[in-house]
This record gives structure tokens, C-alpha cells and sequence, in this order.
């Protein structure tokens, strides 16, 4: 057989129905499908090279065709996409942990713009950019894309002048190589709790996959930017150090970016910290101390390129806006009550978020969560139990039920006591919440957050939380003046 050269080849996928003539295929491994099954498929549509697991025998190939073993056929997938593609943005960062990413890398991106860079996150809303003109800006399906998918954004990206990249990297994404092939100068962690556990076998091979990005990701030489104040931190940080990434820790008990006082005021938080040795006071207009968190973590990624842009970069930082979909502020209650949506979606964010929220509540804390069809069941109780332990009225309704029944599900959620309010159809519980509500009290809406569809079996409804929440408004405000 010829030398191999990727080059050479006019497309590269793992999708059998995209190859075209002169592609290679990946016949990569899946949980439902093996790539094996579909390389006559891809032959027959002109496929000119296989990529495989190593030890697989194919049998009578035709002649021409070059087969390509591998004992890790996934890495070196995701190697070939980086190779074929070539061009990535030059100074990238990847933030993983169960809850934060997306945040992380929002807050990242508007800190490197106001810098002055042309900068981008990529992750669960898709590819965002600030500074330029990109016509890849899309909802995002999967928090760590594919890699053809992922090489293309990032062409793209740097053809269009962006220089500075923030992505989320999933656990799946992590598991099943898909960052492999990026240049990744900086890591950060957030926090570690129970999720997908549909998907991973323990929570142990759930942090193990996490730990990739520190362990063999990331570049040599790179920096971690690690969150101090949870369990993990020393087995992050060994592993970290042993790779030779510089170390940086925030948080408390941080020793390059400590908070040294934190206190809730009407426009958000009041923050003394210490980064990088120097002193700050600054106003975050933002809910929740664990944003507090993911600014740093966002800070020390930015600032592991250039320590002498810290006094410039802190100034920006009273200016950063939340994800769409993360306590997000929706105006419009006609008694003034606080109404906030969030993506909350597993016990610990639950905890989280209205913990974050508490301060703010001078009356009741109302809580609606769901729990989704075809995800871990054994989380379901442990949410109900985060919104009783955290909330003063907790409502359980529907929330992407997919092929489970959706009374079951809120069953399962609502276990934990019968003071869990169970209602039928999530328009319903919004409805019903907002009508509880007086002056001073909090309603926080979580699980969807950005989402814009209500999945079923064999449908999809659009369903927009926030704009369920302002409809409902716009009807109470209504109904008070008559």
C-alpha cells in the first residue's frame, strides 16, 4: 500500500453518509453502532482511505484503498481532523467540570474583547464571537463537538481573524478524544459533582475523563487554572504538575487569584480579592457566589498568556453579563418579585443556584425543576431533595421527558417528600408559580435555561422558559389592573 498522507485525501469523516470520492472514513467504535459495519457503504461512495482499530481484519480489501491502524482510532482521528484542517486560532483555553463551562468561557471571551483581542467561546450555545464578522454563530448540539465539525468552526475562525478561543470540554468530549488535535495552551476546572452517569460507569470514570485535559490535552508547558476549594484539588493539581503545566489556583483558599471577603448587594457582588499578589475591590454585577468562581477561573485563563494585563483585565470585570440561561433576570413581575431562569439540571447545581439566590430572597424562595426522560434516574430523588433542602416552595413538572412517561418521571423527582408540588405540563407550573408569588420573593425556573424545545418521544414542541415567564407576566400585570 502507498504511503498515507491525509492531504492527499478530499474530505475526512466518521459519518458513512457524508463521504464523498476520495474521502477517508473512520469506522470509529460507538455504544449503539460500530464504524465497521458502514466501510462498504463508504467504499461504495468513494471512500479512499479506512482509518480502524488496530487488530481488526477486513478481509479482501480493494486494491487501492489504504487501511489505517490504530491502537486508538479515536485520537488519531481527532489528530488527522487537526492536520487536515491545519489552521487554529492561536491562543486556545478549555474549561471542564459538571457545572460552570458555559460561563467560564462567556466571561473569558468578554474579558479577552475588552482587551482589545478578537476572541470566541465555543461550547453548549455554540460558537459566539466578539470582534469580528463569522458566519459559523449557531446553537450548539453537543458541548464538544465532533472533530470534523470542531476543525471546521476553527478554520474558520482563525480565517476570519480570531486569535483567542475559549471552549467547554465534556466529559464525553474528553472520553471519546475529540480534542486531541487541539493546541489547548490552558486548562481550567471548575467544580466535580454526580452526572452522567448514564454515560460513564462511575463518578470515578467520570472525573478520570475529566482529568484527560490536565493529564495528556493540554500542551506540555501549558497552565492549569484549578478551583481550590474542592475535594479534587490535590489530585488535579499532582496530576497537572506532572504533566508540567504551571499551576494556578483560585478561590478561598487560592494562593494566585483569593477571595478575601464576598458580600450580596442589590446590583450584584461586592468582591475583595487578591490576583497575582495585588490587591482589588470590585463590584461583579452578577447572582451567585459560584459565579464569583467561574470569573476567576475565566480571569487566570486569560491572564495565563499575559500576567501584565491583570490590572487592566480586573477593570473589565465590572462590566461582564451572564449566559443567557444562567440566573438570568427576567423583568415584568407586576409586584416586583425577583424571577430568574438557570440551567440547573443536577443536584448540585440545584444547591448552587438558589443558594446563590437566597440573599436575594426577602421572602419566599420558589424553586420549579424537572428531570430529564432517558438521563441517570438515580439523580431524580437527589434533585427533589437539593430544591426542599434549599427552597421554601419547590414545584416539580415536566422537562424534556424524550420516550419516559412524564408522570413517572415527576414521581421519581418528587419522592423525597410529599411537599413537592407535582404539576402536569411545564407552561402550567410557570403559571402556577408566578401566581404565588409577593413582594420580595425569588422565583428561580430551572433545568432549560437557553433550551429552546420541550422533547417528547416522537415530537418536539418549542418551549422558551423565559418567554413562557414574560407571557405569564404580561397576563398578571393585565389581570391587576382590571
Amino acid at each position: 500500500m502507498d504511503a498515507f498522507n491525509i492531504k492527499d485525501c478530499k474530505g475526512i469523516t466518521q459519518d458513512s453518509r457524508k463521504v464523498g470520492q476520495g474521502y477517508l472514513f473512520a469506522a470509529l467504535p460507538g455504544s449503539k453502532v460500530d464504524g465497521l459495519s458502514f466501510i462498504p457503504d463508504a467504499l461504495d461512495k468513494g471512500a479512499r482511505a479506512v482509518l480502524v482499530q488496530s487488530g481488526v481484519k477486513l478481509g479482501n480489501i480493494r486494491d487501492g484503498i489504504n487501511v489505517i491502524s490504530d491502537d486508538n482510532p479515536r485520537r488519531r482521528f481527532s489528530q488527522m481532523a487537526a492536520e487536515y484542517y491545519v489552521l487554529q486560532p492561536d491562543y486556545s483555553v478549555a474549561v471542564t467540570g459538571t457545572n460552570g463551562k458555559t460561563s467560564t468561557v462567556h466571561f473569558a471571551r468578554q474579558i479577552w474583547a475588552a482587551l482589545g483581542y478578537k476572541a470566541a467561546s465555543l461550547g453548549t450555545l455554540g460558537v459566539q464571537v466578539s470582534g469580528a464578522n463569522v458566519s459559523i454563530e449557531k446553537s450548539g448540539s453537543m458541548t464538544t463537538p465532533d472533530p470534523v465539525t470542531l476543525h471546521q468552526d476553527l478554520k474558520t475562525l482563525k480565517e476570519a481573524g480570531i486569535d483567542h478561543l475559549a471552549m467547554e470540554a465534556s466529559s464525553h468530549g474528553l472520553d471519546q478524544y475529540r480534542l486531541d488535535g487541539v493546541k489547548i495552551r490552558a486548562a481550567g476546572f471548575t467544580g466535580f459533582s454526580r452526572d452522567h452517569l448514564d454515560y460513564h460507569a462511575s463518578e470515578a470514570e467520570y472525573l478520570a475523563a475529566k482529568m484527560r485535559l490536565f493529564s495528556e490535552v493540554c500542551v506540555a508547558g501549558g497552565a492549569a487554572v484549578l478551583n481550590a476549594d474542592i475535594s479534587e484539588f490535590p489530585a488535579l493539581e499532582k496530576t497537572a504538575s506532572d504533566r508540567g503545566l504551571t499551576v494556578w489556583s483560585y478561590g478561598r483558599k487560592g494562593r494566585e487569584f483569593k477571595i478575601l471577603d464576598l458580600k450580596s448587594v442589590p446590583e450584584g457582588q461586592a468582591l475583595s480579592c487578591e490576583v497575582l499578589g495585588k490587591s482589588y475591590n470590585l463590584i461583579l454585577p452578577l447572582a451567585g457566589e459560584f459565579q464569583v468562581y467561574n470569573v476567576l477561573c475565566a480571569l487566570g485563563l486569560v491572564l495565563s498568556e499575559d500576567q501584565t494585563k491583570a490590572s487592566e483585565a480586573l477593570n473589565v470585570l465590572s462590566t461582564l453579563t451572564s449566559v443567557p440561561g444562567r440566573i438570568e433576570f427576567i423583568a415584568g413581575h407586576p409586584v416586583k418579585a425577583g424571577v430568574y431562569v438557570d440551567y440547573a439540571h443536577t443536584p448540585d447545581a440545584i444547591e448552587t443556584v438558589l443558594k446563590a439566590l437566597r440573599p436575594h430572597a426577602l421572602g419566599k424562595l420558589v424553586c420549579i425543576f424537572g428531570c430529564g426522560g432517558d438521563r441517570d434516574p438515580g439523580k431524580r430523588p437527589l434533585m427533589g431533595k437539593a430544591a426542599l433542602d434549599n427552597a421554601d416552595i419547590v414545584i416539580v413538572t415536566d422537562d424534556n421527558p424524550r420516550s419516559e412517561d412524564p408522570a413517572s418521571i415527576r414521581a421519581q423527582a418528587a419522592a423525597a417528600s410529599d411537599e413537592i408540588i407535582n404539576i402536569e405540563g411545564r407552561r402550567e407550573a410557570i403559571r402556577y408559580a408566578l401566581s404565588l408569588l409577593q413582594e420580595n420573593d425569588v422565583l428561580v425556573v430551572t433545568g432549560k435555561g437557553h433550551e429552546q424545545g420541550q422533547e417528547f418521544a416522537d415530537h418536539t414542541e418549542e418551549f422558551c422558559d423565559a418567554t413562557e415567564l414574560r407571557k405569564a407576566m404580561g397576563i398578571l400585570t393585565e389581570e391587576k389592573k382590571s
